[in-house]
């Protein structure tokens, strides 16, 4: 039996899962930034007629997987199993919406790193021969987590200029064992990282060391440059992770040039006052399954790595003066 695991952390997938198709979900804010052109769905405002953020955040949850199975002219009935999570407390929205999907389903946290986690899981899944086809999925909603992990956005609290503005909307990756489409060829599984930082409005600065650390050890367990992709993307850690992230790859030997950038800098314009750039679960969620993924199918980029980046926090462990725990994790994909 081959061995699929490389080096310290990573895997190289003997039967690279093929991502058949994919889907996203944005709200008014995210139709006014950069990926205005990229979404499959758009909502008028962020509660779409329901009478609660959470209800609203359950509905992206469904459609986007059902929008990505109907893209691949499957019925979810034969989705095999869905990985997905979001931000809020019990996977809330998730939950909810898998109770409307009635399919099999893992619920997966990993913060706003869970795009990336589900595809790496799902791919593990498919490469392993224990389904044929999988959803992968995450979402995240701009008043629910500001409800939940800061103040409730009624209050008008005023923002830092190192926060970021979490994005409302979702993500779903349909990853098969037939088809057509890009290839998850490899990943890198991530370890918590806690440099001590505690300010929950510096989450870019918190989440760079974890980035960083994935992406040495990928680079290292392969034994590749960072020129080995077309692009290599981080979730969500707007401008001033993103710039840390470049230092400490520098630091070690791995010069990360133009084929580097953030999902959280690609999201909102600069007069759309998002302060240092999008966060959330949804962040490398609707830019994946967007932009990237249409870059992908047109062969512009053959190879790419998504590095989904998570602040484990909660807001108990906040209170309590506990610093911010965080992870990464990375996956190849090849067109």
């Amino acid at each position: 039996m081959m061995n699929k695991k490389i080096g310290q952390q990573s895997i190289q997938f003997a039967n690279p899962p093929i991502i058949i198709s994919t889907a996203n979900i944005g709200g008014p804010k995210e139709k006014e930034g950069y990926q205005g052109e990229n979404f499959d769905i758009l909502m008028e405002d962020n509660i779409n007629g329901f009478d609660s953020w959470e209800k609203c955040e359950s509905y992206m949850m469904e459609q986007v997987i059902a929008k990505a199975a109907e893209k691949a002219n499957k019925q979810v009935s034969e989705i095999e199993c869905i990985l997905a999570g979001d931000l809020l407390n019990q996977l809330m929205s998730t939950h909810f919406a898998m109770r409307t999907l009635q399919r099999p389903f893992l619920g997966l946290y990993g913060a706003c790193s869970t795009m990336a986690e589900s595809i790496l899981i799902s791919s593990m899944m498919i490469d392993g021969g224990f389904a044929n086809l999988v959803a992968a999925a995450a979402s995240s909603h701009h008043d629910a987590a500001e409800r939940q992990y800061r103040f409730p956005t009624e209050l008008g609290v005023q923002r830092p200029p190192v926060a970021q503005w979490t994005v409302t909307g979702a993500g779903s990756s349909l990853i098969s064992t037939v088809g057509d489409g890009p290839r998850v060829v490899g990943a890198t599984i991530g370890k918590i990282v806690d440099m001590g930082i505690k300010d929950t409005n510096s989450l870019g600065a918190a989440m760079a060391p974890a980035a960083a650390d994935t992406l040495l050890c990928h680079f290292n367990d392969f034994g590749i440059q960072p020129s080995e992709y077309d692009m290599i993307f981080t979730g969500d850690l707007g401008m001033i992770g993103k710039t840390m992230v470049i230092k400490l790859c520098a630091e070690h030997g791995f010069y990360l040039s133009n084929n580097y950038q953030d999902c959280g800098c690609m999201i909102y314009r600069e007069e759309q006052d998002a302060h240092a750039g999008a966060s959330g679960c949804a962040s490398s969620a609707v830019v994946f399954n967007g932009h990237i993924y249409k870059m992908l199918q047109k062969k512009q980029y053959k190879k790419v790595l998504l590095v989904g980046t998570g602040s484990l926090h909660s807001p108990t462990s906040y209170q309590q003066k506990e610093s911010i725990p965080c992870i990464a994790h990375a996956v190849a994909i090849q067109a």
